[in-house]
């Protein structure tokens, strides 16, 4: 079955704004042991949102009623660096995340969104900076990621973004899980499997 051509993710956004925040707070280690990954939403960034003691919330934007519902995380530079873990993008996904914008990502967290079809999409530090201030005044502000376009809308204002073109043909294709593909081309594999002398 073809994966969904992703062309767009439409929502609103929480801005989570900072600079080289690392995979270990995105989903700290101790959740990790998990079989699958189902589950790892609710620990999404758990050590910078609840306080170790006795559980309580801290102040921090996922803990805020109004950005509940956000599908589209705003940040900063050098996003997901750290160690590789696939957990770390796939907890934000999980959250309820369809899209990440900030300065720049880690090579690896970013390549792990998108086997999991969630555009990452690099803007200016004074865009994002913008973003987040309108989404602070007003949480309901609709943001839409063109892909194909590289623009990102935020209620009437229009951002120039970037994303790789392959990570962007990838996305607007439906090519954008290599393992998925591999799996739909089942047949082909097992005949290159059989021209081979050695297999």
């Amino acid at each position: 079955m073809a994966l969904e051509k992703i062309t767009e993710v439409v929502g609103t956004g929480v801005p989570v704004m900072g600079d080289d925040i690392d995979t270990d707070r995105i989903i700290p280690a101790r959740f990790m042991k998990c079989v699958t990954f189902d589950g790892l939403g609710e620990f999404a960034f758990f050590d910078v949102r609840f306080n170790e003691a006795d559980g309580s919330p801290k102040d921090h934007p996922l803990n805020e009623e109004r950005f509940a519902k956000a599908s589209i995380l705003v940040s900063g530079e050098n996003f997901g660096c750290g160690s590789s873990r696939e957990h770390a993008p796939q907890s934000l996904y999980r959250y309820g995340f369809r899209g990440i914008l900030a300065q720049s990502f880690a090579e690896i967290f970013f390549g792990n969104s998108i086997t999991l079809g969630m555009p990452c999409m690099t803007l200016p530090r004074k865009d994002l900076d913008e973003i987040a201030a309108t989404l602070k005044a007003d949480a309901t502000t609709e943001i839409r990621l063109d892909v194909p376009n590289r623009k990102v809308f935020v209620g009437e204002k229009e951002y120039d973004a970037q994303i790789p073109e392959t990570a962007r043909e990838g996305l607007i294709e439906g090519r954008w899980d290599p393992i998925a593909e591999l799996l739909e081309s089942s047949e082909q594999v097992d005949q290159v499997a059989g021209s081979l002398h050695y297999v």
